[in-house]
């Protein structure tokens, strides 16, 4: 039972709302705001404050709100006031740190009930989204958590922070590897749904004459071995449900799913009888869903069913200042994973490792590192551990996408690193991104060789 501390320095009071409230809460109670505190400090865990406007000399009860915000910004505080003071306990909100406010006297036990519930769903998710962005900033280590602390991943952290609280579909968007199931997870931890189910499905798996069963359910002779049972959606009732790869679902099931959006209802293959569920969807794709709308492959009404909020998780390229926080990060999970002694991880291969492409993304640096330590006898990784097909500088193996000109500079033998930098920026403009993107490297790797060749920076 969550707790909460009632400040009254009325004893019938106090003793009359811990009686009403006893069934729901563990109830602590205080006569002033002086031994509120003390109460709070010996009940650390207290989630919630109910406490009088007018006290006994000393603190009122604005003031001991923030006191309590102050020591403990976590807890719900809701005020009891007289209604001639509601301009005070509207001014209470708005500077005082108060959540809520009600009018005395009470006596609507179950409107109470309802006021204390919504603050504290309030303060569970604000707690949530606070240990989040932790652990997404690596805080904390999580194999379901993001690592990253850069701008990019900073504006994906927001934009999860913005929707989350609604209900609203999500498409996420992003090549393979950056993550699109973390940022579904992500979501449905943060919404009010939170302790509901979480339902991944991968669109991909199954075929098309798999999938509606899996999706909506079936009944015993629907199909050949078909079986009396729930689908996707209906084990997601309460919660939420993740399509994952849905630009590849066929266009039969595009108009099933469709009106599932539509109604929320499902109908199990080979039966008749609509059922209601409760849902919220998010999807994903590395397909791009507006082209396969121009194609006609891909059911416009749907994709703008799915589209109501659209995530783009970056590439790896994108954010290239995460790979050190990255590589650090798994090579200590896989080393304790492994029971492996490996130390850490040198400053050249993390060199190395910001010098690569990576075309799978996170996904593939992931398993990089733990086919490293897997493979290591202890130590700290060094650049030589690198597997040898990433161990080729990217200055000497441009990706295939080079343009020519480029492709000309890189293969003559007789130009230096720095001639073909130099010109390769003269041909971008002196745009370092473009340069990186024309070089087959990171921004930041043309960044380190400037700084290398001239010292700028």
């Amino acid at each position: 039972m969550k707790k909460i501390l009632i400040v009254d320095d009325e004893m019938a009071t106090r003793n009359a709302l811990a009686r009403s409230l006893k069934n729901i809460y563990e109830c602590i109670t205080a006569a002033d705001a002086e031994l509120a505190l003390e109460a709070l400090d010996k009940n650390p865990d207290t989630s919630l404050l109910l406490t009088d406007y007018k006290m006994p000399p000393g603190m009122n009860g604005v003031e001991l709100i923030r006191e309590v915000k102050r020591r403990r910004p976590s807890i719900g505080c809701i005020l009891i006031t007289a209604f001639a003071d509601v301009d005070l306990a509207v001014k209470a909100l708005t500077d005082g740190g108060a959540d809520d406010f009600i009018t005395k006297p009470i006596l609507n036990i179950s409107h109470l009930e309802a006021r204390l519930s919504k603050v504290l769903k309030t303060g569970h998710l604000e707690k949530r989204v606070a240990e989040l962005e932790e652990e997404l900033q690596g805080g904390t280590t999580s194999l379901e958590g993001f690592i990253g602390s850069s701008e990019r991943m900073r504006e994906i952290y927001k934009t999860i922070r913005l929707v989350a609280p609604s209900s609203a579909n999500v498409l996420i968007l992003g090549p393979t590897g950056t993550g699109k199931e973390l940022t579904a997870r992500a979501i449905h931890r943060l919404s009010p749904r939170a302790n509901g189910p979480f339902i991944p499905v991968e669109c991909s798996a199954f075929s098309e004459n798999i999938i509606e069963s899996e999706l909506f359910g079936s009944v015993k002779g629907a199909f050949t071995d078909a079986v009396d049972k729930a689908g996707r959606f209906e084990a997601a009732d309460g919660g939420t449900i993740f399509l994952d790869e849905i630009g590849e679902i066929s266009p039969s099931t595009q108009v099933k799913l469709l009106r599932v959006l539509q109604e929320r209802t499902v109908e199990r293959v080979g039966e008749n009888k609509r059922r209601p569920v409760d849902f919220r969807l998010v999807a994903a794709t590395n397909r791009d869903l507006a082209k396969l709308v121009a194609e006609g492959t891909f059911r416009e009404d749907l994709y703008y069913r799915l589209n109501v909020i659209e995530i783009h998780t970056p590439p790896l390229s994108e954010h290239p200042e995460d790979i050190a926080t990255l590589a650090t990060r798994f090579t200590k999970e896989f080393s304790a994973a492994n029971g492996n002694k490996v130390t850490g991880i040198s400053s050249e291969l993390i060199k190395k490792l910001e010098d690569c492409q990576w075309p799978g993304n996170v996904r593939q640096l992931r398993n990089v590192i733990e086919r490293m330590v897997v493979l290591s006898s202890g130590g700290e990784l060094k650049a030589s551990d690198l597997p040898s097909e990433l161990q080729s500088s990217p200055i000497t193996a441009p990706s295939p996408k080079t343009s020519t000109q480029v492709s000309q500079l890189l293969t003559n033998s007789e130009t230096s690193k720095k001639a073909k930098l130099y010109e390769t920026l003269a041909l971008c403009g002196g745009n370092k991104t473009k340069a990186a993107a024309m070089l087959g490297v990171t921004r930041r790797t043309v960044q380190r060789w400037l700084a290398q060749q001239t010292g700028d920076k």
